[in-house]
Formats: C-alpha cells, sequence, structure tokens
C-alpha cells in the first residue's frame, strides 16, 4: 500500500460509517393468519369466486408503511374442496389477498402446511411462486432448499435472512421428496451460519412452537430462544400459541440487540375466545452503528382485532384494537395489554398508528 493509499482508504471508511449511521429500515411481522370455514364461507360470492375486499383496509397503510413485511401463512393452498379446522385448504384468493394488503413474504412452517398432505404442500408453493411470493418454511426438494435456504431479503437496504421452522405438522408426514424445516438445532445452527456467510446483516428465526392458547412462553420456548441467541441470531419470532405472548429486547453474546417475540397471537381468524381473537404486529426498526454494523435498534407493536360479518359487510375485517366498536376487541386489548405490562422488557406499543392519519410515514 502506497503511503497516499495508506491515506486515502481509512479516510473513506470514516465517511462510509458517517453515511451508514443514518440508515434505517422497517420491518413487520404480523401473527398467524388462519381462515377457517366461516372466513372462506364469508369470502364465497355467487358465482363460485372468493373475494376478500375489505378484510386488511384498515391495517393496510400500517403494513404498507413498513419496508418489508411478513406474514404467517397458516394454512394451506390444497385446492377444492375448500375447508377450515382441523385440515384447512384456503381458496387460491386468500393468498392474493394478503399479497394485495402489502406482505412481501409468507411463512410457511407450521403444523396445518400438510393438512392435505404432499399434493397441498407443492400445490401452496406452486401458488406462491405464479403469484411471485418468496416463502420460507417449505420446499419441493432439497435442490429447491439448497437454493432457497438461507433467504435474504432486501429491507431498505439491510440484507435480511428470514428463516422458518416448526414443531410438527400434526402427526402428518411427507411420503415425497417435499421439505418441511423442523425444529432441529443443528440445523438452525447451519442455516444461521451459512446466513452469515452469504452476507446476512440481519437473521431472523421465525419459529412455530410453544403450547396453544397459553399467555406465557412454555420452558422450551425459553430454552430454544437461549440457543438461537447464543447462535448470535438478531430476531426470534413465534407464532403458533394463537394468543400474544411476550416480548423483550436483550443483548445477544456480541452485545447486539437481541428481539425475542414469544408469539404474536392470530392475524386474522375465527377464533372466538377472549384472547384468541386478536393479536399483534411488531414492527422492528434496523439501523446501523458508528462502525456501520447492522442492528435491531427498536421494535414496538400494534394490537389488533378481528371483526366478524356485521350488517352491509360480508367479510371478516382485520383493524386496530383500541378503535373497533366491537365491545369484545376492549376485553382483548385490556387482557393483552395487562399482561405486556407486565411482562414486555423494552418493548412497547406503537404510538405511529390511528385511522385519522391519510397516511403513515416511514
Amino acid at each position: 500500500m502506497t503511503g497516499l493509499a495508506a491515506h486515502i482508504l481509512p479516510f473513506f471508511h470514516t465517511l462510509l460509517s458517517l453515511f451508514a449511521t443514518g440508515e434505517q429500515a422497517t420491518i413487520v411481522f404480523a401473527g398467524d393468519a388462519m381462515q377457517h370455514k366461516a372466513q372462506i364461507d364469508a369470502a364465497r360470492r355467487a358465482d363460485g369466486s372468493y373475494d376478500y375486499t375489505g378484510c386488511f383496509d384498515a391495517v393496510r397503510p400500517y403494513i404498507e408503511s413498513a419496508d418489508y413485511a411478513v406474514v404467517n401463512f397458516e394454512a394451506s393452498l390444497g385446492g377444492k374442496p375448500y375447508s377450515g379446522y382441523p385440515c384447512f385448504s384456503a381458496p387460491d384468493e386468500y393468498s392474493v389477498a394478503l399479497a394485495d394488503a402489502g406482505f412481501d413474504f409468507f411463512l410457511l412452517a407450521n403444523n396445518h402446511i400438510l393438512d392435505r398432505r404432499d399434493r397441498g404442500m407443492h400445490r401452496t408453493v406452486n401458488m406462491l411462486d405464479s403469484i411471485g411470493m418468496p416463502y420460507a418454511g417449505v420446499y419441493h426438494d432439497s435442490v429447491a432448499r439448497d437454493t432457497l435456504v438461507p433467504a435474504i431479503v432486501d429491507v431498505g437496504g439491510f440484507k435480511v435472512a428470514l428463516l422458518n421452522y416448526t414443531y410438527g405438522t400434526n402427526g402428518i408426514t411427507l411420503s415425497g421428496t417435499g421439505i418441511v424445516d423442523y425444529i432441529d438445532r443443528r440445523l438452525m445452527a447451519e442455516d444461521v451460519a451459512c446466513a452469515r456467510q452469504k452476507g446476512a446483516d440481519i437473521v431472523a428465526a421465525c419459529v412455530h412452537w410453544g403450547d396453544e392458547y397459553k399467555l406465557l412462553p412454555s420452558p422450551s420456548q425459553k430454552s430454544l430462544a437461549d440457543y438461537l441467541v447464543s447462535l448470535g441470531v438478531d430476531m426470534i419470532i413465534g407464532g403458533h400459541p394463537h394468543v400474544v405472548q411476550p416480548m423483550e429486547m436483550r443483548s445477544g453474546p456480541d452485545g447486539k440487540p437481541v428481539l425475542v417475540v414469544y408469539s404474536l397471537g392470530n392475524f386474522i381468524s375465527n377464533m372466538k375466545t377472549a384472547d384468541t381473537r386478536g393479536g399483534v404486529m411488531v414492527r422492528v426498526t434496523l439501523s446501523r452503528d458508528e462502525t456501520g454494523r447492522a442492528e435491531v435498534s427498536g421494535a414496538s407493536y400494534l394490537p389488533v382485532f378481528t371483526e366478524p360479518p356485521s350488517g352491509d359487510r360480508r367479510n371478516f375485517r382485520i383493524c386496530y384494537a383500541p378503535e373497533s366498536s366491537d365491545p369484545r376487541a376492549a376485553v382483548f386489548m385490556r387482557r393483552a395489554e395487562d399482561l405486556l405490562k407486565k411482562y414486555n422488557i423494552n418493548v412497547a406499543r406503537d404510538t405511529i398508528y390511528s385511522s385519522s392519519y391519510p397516511s403513515i410515514p416511514n
């Protein structure tokens, strides 16, 4: 290195770090997007098509305000006859409606992805491929998995790896070439290491885990969260319990912040108990420290509630929970807020949203 280069290169490194420290981006995670029979019936029109108009209008500005949005698609696109619980097969139009609502990425590793067996899983992947929707958690075969894992997406200039795993698939197993990513600590470690080797700034492990309807994380959730933190992941985003569980910002082994969300609850569903009628969306802020290293610099949650059809409104509708006129929303909100105020660590309710805003700034 010449003397001139020795002086110039440090100057450029300093300059780049100054620009990097001003870089920010946001990513929104939504919980379990269910499709129960009542939702399917509400969307069915006389000509046999399925129309989800209005389902997501109230929260679309919030979703679209983020640089990137991820949803847990807890169903299969297994084709007709469409069905809800216990073996889900949603109309193709449902996936299109979620895409139109602003979601950029689907999580597919969940206990219902094999409800229509191998054919349903492959059909789900084919449908998402046809609408250009990226996904993680299930794959046609090992070649596809090797190609698609880790899924590294651009989020406002940050390279974010999205990894997805499930505890199981309700006892149903694949008989052919398909692959479901189950929770396996060695596999997770390999995937995290591969994500880093391929240049991921941020690694998010999205995990389908825990006990249904339990408001606090199980010992196994806590143990796996600790393990993932030890691997150096930046975010752990949980689903499956169908209720909201606590979230926390903690410190990783290298001192970087790590966001742990044990359960986002339901995004939209026809579940009817007080705690399952809603959930939260979590908004994560990514930034760079003074050295240019990417990190999770903040997170907040938005409580959402599912309103059933009413009057002239035929479809189920997801809305910001405090703005719902349904008296059951207040019950859900009070119970969720009591839990989160007691157990959350450095993750507060998002104050940016209100329906009075014509748009939501980034």
